[in-house]
Parts: structure tokens; sequence; C-alpha cells
């Protein structure tokens, strides 16, 4: 399921907030993470800890902490138990939480303690539809395929200035990098997507917004 960009699988149960997904694993434990809405927050995340292994956090308490230039947070457990493992993946390579919050981005296994009552408090995507619409919309939401490096907001400029702009930028950021371009030109939707074609590097992800274009470009070099 998608809202606003914003994606929930539907195998998932997720806490009333949004915030944070639950799976059930068919030895008894259960997976955890946070969802695009907290990644969303977060922004470009810099820094996530966990707390001590072999500990027992009730539902609902903080069993690490994600941190960005603009956010720092609890990252909370939707059920209650165990802390077993926090992936090593995420705490050695931050992004990944991120980018890939439901798949190699996941946070912690936790051996439940009374998964039940924790499971009835719990929604599924289709039933916390409404809610997560207006969380996305109270917190002011945008997501998108990945979460940008660097910045570019050039409003009232032609769409080949932009690109002049964004190729000089290219040329001095690592590779890999991606860069968040927003323009109000009405041809940069085609201009964009024909300097894609032409330089091969990928557009990760473009929507329009009212009379403002966002486009993600990965420098693929």
């Amino acid at each position: 399921m998608r809202i606003e960009g914003c994606e929930f699988p539907d195998d998932l149960l997720y806490d009333p907030d949004g915030l944070a997904w639950a799976r059930e694993e068919a030895d008894g434990v259960v997976r955890i993470g946070i969802t695009s809405i907290l990644a969303a927050v977060a922004g470009r995340i810099t820094r996530v800890t966990g707390r001590p292994t072999g500990v027992l956090y009730e539902r609902g308490r903080a069993v690490g902490t994600v941190e960005s230039g603009k956010y720092f947070g609890p990252i909370r457990t939707p059920v209650g138990g165990t802390l077993i493992a926090v992936n090593d993946g995420v705490l050695a390579r931050s992004k990944t939480l991120s980018e890939r919050p439901y798949a190699e981005g996941w946070f912690a296994r936790v051996r439940p303690t009374a998964i039940d009552a924790d499971r009835g408090a719990l929604l599924p995507a289709d039933r916390a539809a409404g809610a997560f619409a207006g969380q996305i919309s109270a917190l002011r939401v945008r997501c998108f395929a990945a979460f940008p490096d660097y910045e570019m907001v050039e409003i009232g400029t032609e769409c080949a200035a932009v690109l002049s702009k964004l190729n000089e930028l290219l040329a001095q950021v690592e590779p890999g990098a991606v860069v968040h371009i927003a323009s109000d030109d009405p041809t940069a939707e085609v201009e964009m997507r024909r300097w894609s074609e032409e330089t091969r590097r990928p557009l990760v992800d473009s929507r329009r917004e009212g009379t403002l274009f966002h486009f993600l470009v990965r420098n693929a070099w």
C-alpha cells in the first residue's frame, strides 16, 4: 500500500502512530523496524544506535535511536520482549535504515513475551490507512525512493540553467550520491528525462506537486 508516496507493505503489522512495524517469523521471533513515515521525518540519517541486547523491553520502549542533521529520536519496539539482535548492517551504514526500511534496513529482532496482546494493539496496513494519511499530513511528510545527499531548489530558473548547475555539482560529489532537484520550469519533466538518457545518470524518483517538479538523481559515475 502507498499513501502520498510512502510505502506500507501489506504483510506487516504497524503501531498506531505509523512509526514502527513488526513481522512475526517462523521461529516465533519478531523482526521490527521503522516505517517510511519515520524515515522521511528523520531525513538523511547519520547515526543509528541500539540498546543492549539480552534485556527485556516493554512495548513502546526505546530499543535504539536514530539521528540526522535535523532529527534525534527513539526507535520504539511495537512488541514487548527480549531484544536478541540489532542489525549490524544499519549500525555500520545508517542510510540503509531509511532507504530500505522494510528489507535489509530492518532494525532489530525481539523474542516476544506477550505476542497475542501486542498483536491486538497493532494494525494491518488496510486498517491503518486513514491514520497513516493523517500522520503524513500532520507531519508534512514527503516520501521519496531515496534520501538526498544534496538539495537544489531552483524556482524561476530555466531548466537548461538548472541542468548546467546539476552537472557542475555532480562533477564534485562522490559516486552514488543522490541529488534532489525542485524546479517550476514547465519543461522540467521532459528535459530531465532527456538529460538522464544522455548522461546515463538514473532518475531515482520523479513527481509533480502542483506547479513544482521534484526529481532525484543518483550520481552513477
